[in-house]
């Protein structure tokens, strides 16, 4: 059986439903060579994913994502084999676009209740176990009041930005993000790029990426079809980035999307793992 992996997952630390330490266990039931933990803006979980990781045969790869914008669009840029030394310094680059999402979820849950939607700031910060919030926890708040019946209609009506509730706080540029990542000698990756830009677009956003230090792209990606893949590839190919992918799992969160596998479409060769770390300095002794 070829060796695969998965550089793209998210725990309780950010919107997942699974703990850092059960991620791991299931990347080992599942069979996984490595897993990646790559929480949305936070470093939170990864003392706990490395911990367990040592006591697993599954390599264990710390990362986060972080969420950015270029010309008005967002976009995810995904930093890997970031050494435990520099965890702190990524709460500290994003305290302020922290403190920005804070007020735009809190704003978001006012909003809802005074238009009469049954929901309360305490029941959504009970269901991310104290720890801020954001849209996917005020989303299955919503399911279990039924207001919606699952997640994604939550996110395609009332939590959709335009629709008068949820008003996206200021993010980080893509370029600051990606210079960052690689100031610490971590790599950079565009999360599920033709998710957020078209092929057009990235004509024009990959190569200042590319400029500041970008890696690669995903190009295994649980939502993309067979044409987004292979546009993926080429765009990859085109301008010499590497390739990474993953499942973008969530647990509960994402129903039906598995671990290494996503929607049964994914796999990850390990060799991704293997360039990936290369673009790092993962393995640099410290001087």
């Amino acid at each position: 059986m070829k060796q695969f992996c998965d550089l793209h997952s998210h725990s309780t630390f950010s919107d997942g439903t699974n703990t850092p330490e059960e991620l791991v266990s299931l990347a080992e039931e599942k069979g996984l060579s490595a897993l990646a933990l790559t929480d949305h803006n936070t470093s939170g979980g990864l003392k706990r994913f490395m911990e367990a990781g040592k006591k697993s045969r599954v390599i264990t790869i710390p990362g986060c994502e972080f969420s950015t914008e270029w010309n008005g669009k967002e976009i995810h840029v995904v930093g890997l084999f970031f050494k435990e030394k520099y965890w702190p310094e990524i709460d500290d680059f994003l305290e302020l676009a922290h403190i920005a999402k804070v007020n735009s979820n809190t704003r978001l849950i006012d909003l809802l209740a005074a238009d009469g939607y049954d929901i309360t700031f305490e029941e959504v910060s009970a269901l991310s176990g104290g720890k801020d919030f954001n849209r996917s926890h005020v989303a299955r708040v919503l399911v279990q009041k039924g207001v919606v019946q699952n997640v994604p209609e939550a996110f395609a009506g009332l939590l959709k930005e335009g629709n008068g509730y949820y008003f996206p706080p200021k993010r980080i540029t893509s370029i600051a993000a990606v210079r960052f990542i690689k100031t610490f000698g971590a790599t950079a990756i565009i999360a599920h790029p033709l998710l957020n830009l078209n092929e057009e677009e990235l004509r024009v956003f990959l190569p200042e990426a590319k400029a500041a230090g970008l890696d690669a792209i995903e190009t295994e990606y649980t939502e993309f079809t067979p044409e987004m893949k292979k546009t993926a590839v080429s765009l990859a190919e085109e301008f010499s980035l590497k390739q990474s992918g993953g499942s973008d799992y969530h647990g509960l969160a994402k129903p039906g999307i598995d671990l290494g596998t996503g929607r049964g479409n994914l796999f990850v060769p390990y060799s991704f793992y293997e360039d990936m770390k290369a673009c790092s300095e993962y393995d640099k002794k410290d001087d």
